[in-house]
């Protein structure tokens, strides 16, 4: 039997309901049932009837699933399959953080570890993190653990935002030269950049949005080239969701190695064996979905 079609009966049969990331590599987004931003896929998961989650993508996307469906199962094919922006901030290091500064809320990129989240006033993503911010009554407030998206936050709001020196490594690498670079090579070329970049990178921008904000934005777009300032894997449903377009990288070196590292042999076993479990602890669970949903009612 194709390893596709195993993957199909196994997730028949275990009421499976399989997501993939944007950036997962094409056969996976193709065997997927749902694909789309960690946030958006976990909470239409939520709203399934499945008893098992199979999440293509990192850990931290993992733990969100658990936290919005704790009577689900949640499965990541790949357990080491990390993500270096989440690992670069702990509870421990944001406590003691916030011990060093007057009380204010903290805002936490949904790109962080469930234990981080149990600590945080309200969660953002790289779309609504403006809006997120603007919510708060508080002038002054903790950002993490991304400081490209916690600077391109402040120079769209009147509040004082501290920074966490945390970052995610393909899209801090992304250089005004490489982009030049691209768009000599593509003149014409729509440039999206995704606000993870660095402000060199997003003052360079046609377009500054998330994943869906990209795919979105190219639907909706009279233009026909996009040079796309985010993790290669990106190009894939771009191109599937507009045919007769054309997509560039910003930057072939923006390709994120744990995002890669499941397979559909993975996929396979994960299900069969309903290995690579990820749970969330209630005790770090409920405060962590006060957070998200803070986020989610903003909607």
């Amino acid at each position: 039997m194709e390893i596709k079609e195993k993957i199909k009966d196994l997730a028949k049969q275990k009421k499976a309901v399989i997501l993939a990331h944007n950036y997962q590599p094409p056969e996976i987004q193709d065997i997927a049932d749902l694909c789309g931003d960690s946030l958006e896929l976990s909470i239409q998961a939520a709203k399934t009837e499945a008893e098992v989650i199979v999440f293509c993508g990192v850990h931290f996307m993992a733990e969100t699933a658990s936290i919005l469906s704790p009577d689900k199962t949640v499965l990541l094919p790949k357990p080491d399959a990390g993500c270096p922006m989440a690992d670069m901030i702990t509870p421990r290091a944001l406590k003691k953080k916030l011990s060093e500064l007057s009380p204010m809320p903290v805002v936490t990129y949904v790109n962080s570890p469930a234990a981080v989240k149990a600590l945080t006033t309200i969660c953002c993503t790289s779309a609504n993190a403006v809006k997120v911010v603007e919510s708060l009554e508080e002038d002054e407030l903790l950002m993490a653990p991304d400081r490209n998206l916690a600077r391109y936050t402040a120079a769209r709001t009147d509040k004082k935002i501290h920074l966490w020196e945390g970052y995610c490594p393909f899209h801090d690498r992304l250089t005004p030269e490489q982009i030049q670079k691209a768009r000599d090579a593509h003149p014409g070329a729509v440039f999206m950049a995704h606000p993870e970049c660095r402000p060199e990178a997003l003052q360079m921008a046609d377009v500054i949005a998330s994943t869906s904000g990209m795919i979105r934005h190219a639907k909706e777009s009279k233009h026909t080239a996009f040079i796309v300032g985010t993790e290669v894997g990106l190009l894939y449903p771009l191109k599937k969701a507009n045919p007769g377009k054309s997509f560039y990288p910003a930057s072939p070196a923006m390709e994120c190695t744990d995002m890669k590292k499941i397979t559909l042999a993975d996929v396979a076993e994960s299900l069969e064996h309903l290995t690579g479990e990820v749970k969330v602890p209630e005790d770090i669970r409920a405060p962590a979905l006060n957070a998200v949903e803070r986020m989610i009612a903003l909607r």
